[in-house]
Parts: C-alpha cells; structure tokens; sequence
C-alpha cells in the first residue's frame, strides 16, 4: 500500500483560494469536461494544453504544446509560474497496447520536467489513470478492484507515470493524487475513443438501415458486470481530489457509484433510439464497419447533422476492444466516499442524457429521440 509523507496535514480543508488550473490533455472527454466545471468556478482560472485548438467555446487560456517535445515542453511550461493544480489527462493511443508505454511516459515526464521548473507555486498534481491500473485488459482480475490492489505482473505506462509522480513530490510542499475511472461517457467530437458516440452512430447506422439494435460483442460481454464513469462527475472528483488535504498523495477509483450488465440496459436503448432489440450478433466491427463512412456522409448531409468523419466519432478497434471483455469489471469506490467525495450517477441516466447531448449538437439525427 502506498505510504503518505508524514509532512502533509491530515486536515479536510480546502487549501486556498486564487488557484491557477493547468489541464494538460484539454480536448479529450476528460480534459474538457474539467474545464468546463472550473470555468464556472471563481476562484479558478484555467490554462489549458493541447496539441490542437480546442473547438469549444472556454474562458481558459490555451497553449498548443507537442508533449513529445521535451525542450518545447520546457519553455513553454516552465514559464506558468502562476500555475497552482496540474491535472494530467493526455494520452496518445495505439492499436498495441504495449507500445504505449514509451510515447506516454516520455510525455508525461516532458510535461512535469517543464512544471517542475515553475514549480513555486504548484500545490498538487492530479494524474488520469484508469482500471487498466488493475489489469482489466488482460482477463479476469480481482474484483472489486481496491487502490491497494498488487500491480498487475505487466509494465504499463500508468505504473512509471505514476512512478515518476512520486519520486518528484519527494522533499516538495506540493501533492498528487490518481484518478482511476472505467470508461469514461462525455462529449468530446474527434476523439473517437467514446462508448457513447460509438453506440450512438452504431445504433444510427443500423436504424437507417432498418435493422435492429444488436449487440457486436461477444455474448459474455453482453452479461458480465461493468461499469462507467460520467465526464462531469469525473471532473468534480479530480478537483475534490487535487484541493481537499486528506486526499493528497493518494489514488482513487472514480465510477458513478452502480455497476450494469448491458443484457439488462440494451433494450433501454433500443427503445430510445426507436429501433427493435436484436440481442447478441457477435462481429468484427472493424471489418464489418469498414465501408461505412459513405453511408455516414448520407446520414449528416440528409439530417444536417454537423460535418464530421466517421473517423472522428468512433474508432472500431476501440469498439470491438470494449464488447469483447467477457469478465466482471467492477471497481470499489468505497475510499473516495470515506474522504468526502460522495456523487454519484445512474448509469442509464448518464447514458440517455449523453445520448441526448450528441443530439442537441447535431452529432446525430433527431429521430433517435425517444
């Protein structure tokens, strides 16, 4: 079990006001669900990094940054002397799990080699993990799943980031915290790695079609337990985290709080977007999807939906990753209830209010309304 330093208050208060939120990572569900929550704040104010502008409207000051780039990050981010909270949310993908560690470590260490030289004023670093922490991706795994759980016998870059984490926070004032959600359900278009815009344009695309909502994946996944984390209340948990005392130096799981089988919630979606339930019909969807961006083009031109890619809004190997995991997923969420964070969300709800966001900015057809 991960120790705290005897130097830091066991106190609950929140630390002081005028904080200064630097969001690396700021256009992936997380990251801009982050900002959002701490523009209505006051006593915030919010830089935020990316390698592309965000295409969303914020009050935060933005910085297109290559976090591969270790000299850039340094110059760039060595100079926010006025940043008090890191929250690190940026990840770089590949269809190999294994590769990666490199690109992920050597930005994260990229990025803290620049704050550190800024560092006057920081006051705690806030890190997004995940269940994969726990191993989840390799097969059935402890559940549920506690902080202090052994490490899976596997490297993964959420092991050295965090490695690094706390060999920096060594002898300094400052304090970190992990954030570990299953996955996550937010709004982010272009970031194609999102359970919800992946069941939405999958179940649009068969609806049009005039077929029914089938399940893709395999048929334990379509009975095993899951779960989920809302963007928003992820958010709230990872400020709750990065400026209340006793959370300081720790990690936690973050889920709404409920666990799902999608045998039970399929049919719930089936009916709000208006289409019959067809049970489990196992597919390759990066095979079968392959040809769809045509038909997806029909669909925006005729619903004047707005103009993106299928490409943009779902990543098929991510789609055929997720519904092939036959085993329980299930996290304890108990730690962060005992230290004050006490939200929690409905699953169905978040899954039906997300759907309805993807609606209301066009993403998909109005039709889907229930």
């Amino acid at each position: 079990m991960l120790s705290r330093p005897a130097n830091l208050p066991q106190s609950r208060h929140k630390m002081g006001k005028g904080k200064t939120a630097l969001v690396i990572g700021a256009t992936g569900m997380a990251g801009r669900a982050l900002i959002a929550d701490l523009d209505r704040r006051d006593d915030w104010k919010v830089i935020a990094v990316a390698r592309n502008v965000p295409h969303f409207a914020t009050n935060a000051r933005f910085i297109a940054l290559d976090l591969l780039d270790r000299e850039r990050c340094r110059e760039t981010l060595g100079g926010l002397i006025e940043v008090t909270h890191v929250f690190y949310t940026a990840y770089l993908d590949h269809p190999v799990i294994a590769e990666t560690r490199i690109p992920n470590v050597t930005m994260f260490a990229n990025a803290m080699a620049g704050i550190e030289s800024a560092a006057g004023n920081l006051q705690h670093v806030c890190l997004l993990q995940g269940t994969k922490y726990y191993g989840h991706y390799l097969g059935p795994f402890k559940t549920p799943a506690k902080e202090d759980d052994p490490r899976a016998p596997v490297p993964h870059f959420y092991y050295d980031q965090q490695d690094l984490l706390m060999r920096l926070r060594e002898g300094k004032a400052w304090s970190w915290s992990c954030a570990r959600p299953h996955v996550i359900g937010g709004f982010a278009p272009g970031n194609p790695l999102n359970l919800i815009a992946t069941i939405a344009v999958y179940a649009t695309l068969r609806r049009e079609a005039g077929m029914p909502l089938t399940f893709p994946g395999k048929p334990g996944a379509f009975t095993s337990i899951s779960q989920a984390t809302d963007a928003g209340l992820l958010a709230r948990a990872m400020i709750f985290m990065a400026t209340t005392r006793s959370a300081g130096d720790h990690a936690f799981n973050v889920t709404n709080g409920d666990f799902f089988r999608y045998e039970n919630i399929w049919p719930t979606f089936a009916e709000y977007f208006g289409m019959e339930t067809g049970g489990v019909a196992s597919v390759e969807l990066a095979k079968t999807m392959a040809g769809e961006a045509a038909r997806w083009d029909a669909i925006v031109t005729k619903y004047g939906l707005s103009r993106h890619e299928l490409s943009q809004l779902v990543n098929w190997n991510f789609a055929d990753y997720t519904f092939s995991i036959d085993w329980d997923v299930m996290s304890d969420t108990i730690k962060c209830r005992q230290h004050g964070f006490v939200e929690c969300i409905d699953s169905t709800e978040m899954f039906l209010a997300q759907f309805d966001v993807l609606k209301n900015n066009l993403i998909i057809p109005s039709f889907v309304a229930a």
